[in-house]
């Protein structure tokens, strides 16, 4: 056969590829990873007794729009490092914004109280469990997401697989949020931010080898 009648071959019944595909299905994956994650943490460790509480809800919110936060401009990204030269339309920068709020308003909680509390502040009670949770629940969130972003076609493996790890950790704090009972401020930035910062480094080292075409 000769060139130009495979390549006539090939390009017969060739169908547009719908350019949304991947969006909607990583959509669909995180949903799902929410969904999984809360199930683990809620099997694994149960929820926090006091959620009826007006002072518990109150925290649960803030730790909830922090992970929010970071989960909606993270998949975001994702959604574009998932087609093919996504990294060149992305300012990754955004996603520091929640890391940069919390830290601020953690500041400010620890210059407004007694320098004695600064340390039960930052290490809380749960320093531990949230130190070693949070990365454990985000395992079947990442590798959902994951999953997902292979349905496109990834240039920059590291980067996906880093902001794969950041959706996965943000949706893990998620979960965790409804379990843990360490409200402080400080605890939230250095605790959640640090784990989930964790995630977005494991993303980054496991993307390559996870991502390859």
């Amino acid at each position: 056969m000769k060139t130009d009648d495979l390549v006539a071959l090939l390009s017969t019944s060739l169908e547009p590829v719908d350019p949304k595909a991947v969006v909607r299905t990583l959509y669909v994956a995180i949903a799902a990873a929410a969904i999984a994650a809360l199930g683990i943490a809620f099997a694994g460790l149960g929820f926090r007794p006091d959620l009826t509480t007006t002072r518990a809800l109150i925290y649960l919110t803030i730790k909830l729009t922090f992970a929010i936060g970071i989960v909606g401009l993270s998949l975001v990204y994702l959604t574009r490092l998932a087609h093919p030269g996504g990294e060149r339309k992305i300012s990754p920068l955004l996603v520091a914004v929640p890391f940069l709020i919390v830290a601020v308003l953690a500041a400010i909680s620890l210059g407004s109280a007694p320098q004695s509390h600064w340390e039960s502040m930052i290490v809380g009670d749960e320093w531990l469990e949230c130190l070693l949770s949070i990365p454990v629940i985000a395992i079947v969130p990442f590798a959902i997401s994951i999953w997902a972003v292979r349905k496109g076609a990834p240039t920059n493996p590291s980067r996906a697989g880093a902001f794969a790890g950041l959706v996965a950790g943000g949706v893990s704090a998620m979960a965790y949020a409804l379990h843990c009972t360490d409200d402080a401020l400080p605890f939230i930035a250095v605790w959640y931010g640090g784990t989930i910062v964790l995630c977005t480094l494991a993303g980054a080292a496991l993307g390559p080898r996870l991502l390859r075409w």
